[in-house]
């Protein structure tokens, strides 16, 4: 049985996923502006990212498969970190935004260990 914190904690994390995904397809152009140079295809992993994270935010609900979505979840921010390094180090560059960029970075942990709390 799931308490009313897990509910709670439950319903906020899937939320954020669910809506950052969705973000990607509403708002590409802010994605693609943080994508690294590297990346070969950063419309396809734009498409892709969003995807998975709508998908792994709804999969929280499934009882059943629900670890298996939060072990996705922090696959998933392991992934995206280098792009959000680059982000922070882009930050750097311009002198733009660069405390809201470096704190995003240890953020990361944390909804790391949040999502860990559900495998």
């Amino acid at each position: 049985m799931i308490t009313t914190s897990q509910l709670i904690s439950l319903v906020l994390m899937s939320a954020l996923y669910v809506l950052a995904g969705i973000s990607h397809f509403v708002q590409p152009s802010f994605f693609l502006k943080i994508t690294p140079k590297w990346e070969p295809q950063p419309e396809l992993t734009n498409f892709v990212v969003g995807a998975i994270e709508a998908l792994l935010g709804m999969a929280l609900w499934v009882s059943e498969i629900r670890s298996y979505a939060a072990i996705g979840i922090i696959l998933l921010l392991l992934s995206i970190f280098p792009a959000n390094f680059y982000h922070f180090q882009k930050a750097q560059r311009k002198g733009q935004h660069v405390l809201a960029t470096a704190i995003r970075l240890p953020f990361q942990a944390l909804l790391i260990y949040w999502a860990y709390t559900f495998v």
